[in-house]
């Protein structure tokens, strides 16, 4: 029978459920992984779960070391008129990226997804769960086409944070952000707004 409730202290506790919700996450994807398997792997009570935790959403992001909450960056990002999204959405980007707290993170965050496949899960169901389905509904993509604007629109967001951030190749990487905004956003513009210059069922 399994066991529940609180196991022997706070740290074991947490540290069970942090990696049942990374199996879970990883394995299952943010949708299908619920907070009663992920209790019934760590052996403890789903309300345990939320003790810890709070929601689904905030184990996810405790077990990606997410840099940011998406609860407060992307309402920002989809703010506006929809023609300035892509604008706004590289500009946030970069924000994030410089700032002296959340950049560190996020680099962290990708040099992890580079290294390890866990890791590369994780990083893919954080931007395409978290982040890149939203603003695709918020760019009305027709939904035959959103894996592959999604994936597109992960080429220039990730590439960028990898060039700028991780490798650091010059002058991108010390660029002043207005001019990288001014230089990606078009990009981004191209892959959320713009149509596409292949038919489908190219990537299906």
């Amino acid at each position: 029978m399994a066991r529940t409730g609180r196991r022997p202290g706070n740290q074991d506790t947490r540290e069970a459920i942090l990696g049942a919700a990374r199996t879970a996450f990883a394995d299952r994807g943010y949708d299908r992984a619920s907070i009663r398997a992920i209790a019934t792997s760590a052996g403890v009570d789903p309300a345990l779960v939320h003790h810890y935790f709070g929601t689904k959403e905030d184990l996810f992001l405790a077990t990606v070391n997410a840099p940011i909450d998406p609860a407060d960056v992307v309402p920002k990002i989809l703010a506006g008129p929809r023609d300035e999204l892509p604008e706004r959405l590289v500009r946030t980007f970069l924000r994030v990226w410089d700032d002296p707290v959340t950049g560190p993170a996020a680099v962290a965050l990708v040099r992890s997804g580079l290294q390890h496949d866990w890791s590369a899960r994780m990083l893919r169901e954080f931007l395409t769960s978290r982040i890149i389905r939203r603003v695709l509904a918020h760019a009305a993509v027709d939904s035959a086409e959103a894996p592959l604007r999604g994936s597109l629109l992960a080429t220039q967001m990730v590439g960028l944070g990898i060039v700028r951030y991780v490798v650091k190749i010059e002058p991108l990487a010390s660029a002043d952000p207005d001019t990288v905004a001014a230089l990606v956003a078009p990009n981004v513009r191209r892959y959320l707004l713009e149509p596409l210059p292949v038919p489908l069922p190219f990537g299906r």
